[in-house]
């Protein structure tokens, strides 16, 4: 087997027992390097086991960067690689430590390589979860339009809550601009209720009541959308022949007739 083909039988390929090997070392290396940023943050730990958290970061850092080159030089189209969502995500879990050269704080962005354990779901072929996945994307994208409109709906709600808010308080309550009284009235709405702000007149707390009613009103339809299109989804299944969408009850497919 000529070297580049070996390669990616053991890096990309989780059928054979050297793949397999690549791919738990992989996951412990990207569990560990997780971690030691978590701890690298504790400033006493820091102070204490400084030097060690460096060290760790170096061969992690040095580790994924080849592990990148790798998946780069052995895949048939690099480019398509590059910019897939895996290779994106390889990406991004090598990148904090370089920008950490120029700015400190941005080496904490480390702990993005935890999206990388997703490869589990591939490694450890555990093609139930993969499937529920898939029904999950295929729902959110087919109620994007819907969650768009809710989401206009909801802007144009805390906008003119914020702006009666602004007139009916004013500045002697907090609530000192409008943007700062968008602000109040997300929050509110939300149900996370900070308490930063707070009305104090009496047609405030009206509005204020009658904004947190909204709140409790709104907070289910999100998820609604999503639940129906997802039973939708799992309602579904592709024609074995023209991949047209039919009810998996159904015997024959309504466009090509085949037998399923």
């Amino acid at each position: 087997m000529p070297f580049k083909e070996n390669l990616n039988s053991i890096i990309f390929g989780t059928n054979t027992k050297a793949g397999k090997r690549f791919d738990v070392f992989l996951l412990f290396a990207i569990l560990l390097s997780v971690l030691f940023v978590m701890l690298e943050s504790v400033p006493s730990f820091n102070e204490q086991y400084g030097n060690i958290f460096v060290a760790f970061e170096l061969f992690f850092t040095i580790f994924f960067t080849l592990e990148y080159a790798l998946r780069i030089y052995i895949s048939p189209k690099p480019l398509k690689y590059i910019t897939s969502f895996w290779g994106v995500i390889d990406l991004l879990s090598i990148l904090p430590t370089y920008l950490g050269i120029f700015y400190s704080n941005y080496r904490f962005f480390r702990a993005i390589r935890i999206f990388r354990l997703l490869r589990a779901f591939t490694i450890l072929n555990l093609k139930e979860f993969t499937g529920e996945s898939n029904y999950l994307a295929g729902a959110l994208m087919a109620s994007r339009s819907k969650i768009l409109v809710f989401l206009s709906f909801i802007l144009t709600v805390v906008c003119c809550m914020g702006t009666i808010m602004y007139v009916v308080e004013g500045a002697d309550n907090g609530f000192t601009t409008i943007p700062q009284s968008i602000y109040w009235s997300i929050v509110t709405i939300t149900t996370v209720g900070y308490g930063d702000i707070a009305p104090a007149t009496v047609l405030g707390k009206v509005i204020a009541s009658l904004s947190m009613i909204i709140g409790y009103a709104i907070i289910a339809i999100p998820t609604g959308i999503v639940t129906s299109e997802f039973q939708k989804a799992k309602a579904l299944k592709n024609c074995k022949k023209c991949d047209m969408s039919i009810k998996k009850s159904d015997r024959f497919c309504f466009q090509c007739g085949t037998k399923q």
